[in-house]
């Protein structure tokens, strides 16, 4: 599932290939991926003539800002666009085609077709689903210790499920969670809410870090993922425990375990991250 670097490496993708261009037509293939609104006459009536003039990133949420609109995008499982020339043949799995003025297609693949889009008209992207309900992306300013200690100490769960929790902080996912924790020195059944103020600290501060280098890396390629233009993410040569069960770590030498909590496949050290 692409997360937060792989969707930032997409938008930066993207934006060299779609800033400034227009969109005469949309053609849909899988209308359950329209989302907002549910009439796909209307999406496609909406983007229309609209020009894309920038593209952000929400957590796992990648945003194209027209005109009049923003065309929030949810890659989910195994989403992913593509520019090509409309001569091109199209890839079974392609949902969704965006035909730009200049005769160059946007074309969204997912071989899975768990991802969504939603329209809105400008600065009601926030204020409706899915983005409304999102809690701080690690690298805003809003994300700060105070606030992520007192969301911790108000649940009990496992700290590895309430870092799953969009709703506390959006873009970390599973690889990342497993990484941000194992750098951390904290086991992923600890309770969120028994957690001292330097394990919160020591979290907070290397999901940052641990985000910030898969991004500069192009995100980490876990089966199909790649980047909008095919390229495939470097971080996983980066990563200490993700995947790496049965090995030894990188660290400490212990062998790595896999286990379950909250129904995710978790890794981790039992030498670096005491239970």
């Amino acid at each position: 599932m692409p997360e937060l670097p792989e969707v930032e490496t997409i938008k930066n993708t993207l934006k060299r290939f779609v800033l400034n261009k227009t969109i005469e037509k949309v053609d849909i293939y899988w209308p359950n991926i329209i989302k907002e609104p549910d009439d796909t006459e209307h999406f496609k009536v909406l983007l229309q003539g609209q020009t894309i003039r920038g593209l952000s990133r929400k957590g796992k949420f990648l945003m194209f800002y027209l005109d009049d609109h923003v065309l929030i995008s949810h890659l989910r499982m195994e989403g992913k666009y593509s520019v090509h020339q409309s001569i091109e043949p199209v890839k079974k799995h392609t949902h969704v085609i965006f035909t730009f003025t200049d005769g160059e297609e946007l074309r969204y693949n997912d071989v899975r077709k768990f991802g969504t889009m939603h329209v809105y008209a400008k600065g009601q992207e926030f204020t409706n689903k899915p983005l409304k309900q999102l809690g701080p992306d690690p690298f805003d300013d809003t994300f700060t210790f105070d606030y992520f200690y007192q969301k911790l100490k108000k649940t009990d769960r496992f700290i590895k499920a309430a870092l799953l929790d969009q709703t506390i902080v959006t873009g970390l996912g599973n690889i990342y969670v497993d990484e941000t924790l194992f750098k951390a020195g904290v086991h992923p059944l600890k309770r969120a809410s028994k957690l001292t103020k330097q394990e919160v600290k020591a979290i907070q501060e290397q999901a940052i870090v641990t985000l910030e280098e898969a991004v500069k890396a192009g995100g980490t390629t876990i089966r199909s993922y790649v980047n909008s233009q095919g390229d495939m993410g470097m971080f996983q040569q980066e990563l200490f425990v993700y995947g790496q069960d049965k090995k030894a770590c990188k660290k400490c030498g212990t062998e790595i375990t896999k286990m379950k909590v909250g129904g995710r496949g978790t890794h981790v050290c039992p030498t670096c991250q005491k239970s």
